[in-house]
C-alpha cells in the first residue's frame, strides 16, 4: 500500500465529521494511532497475516470521566473499540429515566446498534476516563473487502456482544436477585482476568444504581446483597473494592441462606478466629448450604 493511501486513512479520522463525539473528547501525550495488528490483538482475533504493520492506522480518541462518545439518534459512522478504561451504555426514556444495556471494557466493541439505522440507539458514557479507538465503518468495509478472513473475525467479536447480552437476558429471567448479584461479580471476575488485571480484587467502576440497572435490581436489594455476601465469606467489601474469596460458591449460588443462618455462620467465623483458627465454615460447608434452591 502506498503511503498516500495511509496518509489519507489518517485524514479521514481526523475529519470531524467522522466522528461527532471526539469535539467531547480530550487529547493527552501518549498513544494516538494503532495499527491492525494492534487492534486484532485488542479484540482477541487473528489479523489478516498479509496486513502489513502500519498498511491501516486508527486514530485513539480519549473522554473523560462522564463524557458521553455518542447519543441516542446521533448519525452513525463509527465502532468504538475500548483500548483502556470503563463506560457504560444506556437506552433513555422518554421521562429521562435510564435502563444500562453493557458495560464496555479493555478489549470490547461497541457502538454496533448503529448500523441498521444508520443512528445510534443507546448512549455511551464514560465511567472512567477512557481511551478508545476510533473504527470508520467504511474502512471496515474496506477492510471487509480486501481480508476476508479478517472480516469474519470482527463478525465474531460482534456476535461475541451479542451472545453475552442474550446471557444477560437469560439470567434476567431465570435467577433470583441474589444469583443475579453473584453472576454479576463472576462475570467482571472473568473479564478483568481476560484483561490481565486481578480477578480476585477489583474496584467497580459503576454505581449499585447502575449496577440494579444493569440486573433489573434496585440500588438497595444490590446493597443488601452485596453486604449478605460480605457477611457469609464470599466476598469482601470496602466501598468500591471487591475482593472475590469464593469464585464458585458465586458461580453456583441460587439463593442465599436466610438471615438467622448467616448471623449464626458469621458468629462461628468470628469465635474461631479469635481462637485462632484458620478454617472458618465457608460456602457450601457443612454448616450450611448457600447454593441450596429456595
Amino acid at each position: 500500500m502506498t503511503s498516500t493511501h495511509v496518509t489519507e486513512l489518517r485524514s479521514d479520522a481526523l475529519n470531524p465529521a467522522l466522528h461527532a463525539g471526539a469535539d467531547a473528547g480530550w487529547q493527552r501525550q501518549g498513544k494516538l494511532w494503532s495499527n491492525l495488528k494492534e487492534l486484532c490483538d485488542l479484540l482477541r482475533i487473528p489479523a489478516a497475516p498479509t496486513v502489513h504493520d502500519e498498511e491501516f492506522l486508527f486514530q485513539h480518541v480519549q473522554f473523560k470521566t462522564g463524557q458521553r462518545v455518542h447519543t441516542i439518534g446521533q448519525p452513525f459512522d463509527t465502532l468504538f473499540i475500548v483500548h483502556s478504561g470503563f463506560l457504560k451504555t444506556v437506552l433513555i426514556d422518554e421521562f429521562g429515566n435510564e435502563q444500562v444495556l453493557s458495560f464496555p471494557m479493555k478489549g470490547d466493541l461497541f457502538g454496533v446498534d448503529g448500523i441498521h439505522t444508520k443512528r445510534y440507539a443507546s448512549e455511551a458514557v464514560a465511567l472512567s476516563n477512557c481511551d478508545l479507538i476510533l473504527l470508520p465503518f467504511k474502512k471496515f468495509t474496506q477492510l471487509g473487502r480486501s481480508y476476508v478472513e479478517l472480516e469474519h473475525a470482527m463478525y465474531s467479536v460482534m456476535s461475541r456482544e451479542l451472545v453475552r447480552e442474550q446471557a444477560m437476558v437469560s439470567m434476567l429471567g431465570a435467577l433470583s436477585a441474589e444469583a443475579r448479584v453473584a453472576r454479576f461479580l463472576v462475570s467482571l471476575s472473568e473479564r478483568f482476568a481476560d484483561m490481565g488485571y486481578s480477578s480476585k480484587l477489583f474496584n467497580l467502576r459503576m454505581t449499585r444504581h447502575e449496577i440494579g440497572s444493569y440486573l433489573g435490581l434496585t440500588l438497595e436489594t444490590v446493597s443488601r446483597t452485596l453486604s449478605a455476601f460480605n457477611e457469609i465469606g464470599l466476598i469482601t467489601v470496602d466501598q468500591r473494592s471487591i475482593g472475590i474469596k469464593d469464585l464458585e460458591a458465586l458461580r453456583t449460588l441460587r439463593r442465599l441462606p436466610p438471615s438467622s443462618s448467616r448471623s449464626k455462620a458469621a458468629g462461628r467465623r468470628a469465635r474461631m478466629a479469635a481462637a485462632g483458627t484458620t478454617t472458618p465454615p465457608e460456602a457450601g460447608g457443612k454448616d450450611w448450604n448457600p447454593i441450596a434452591a429456595a
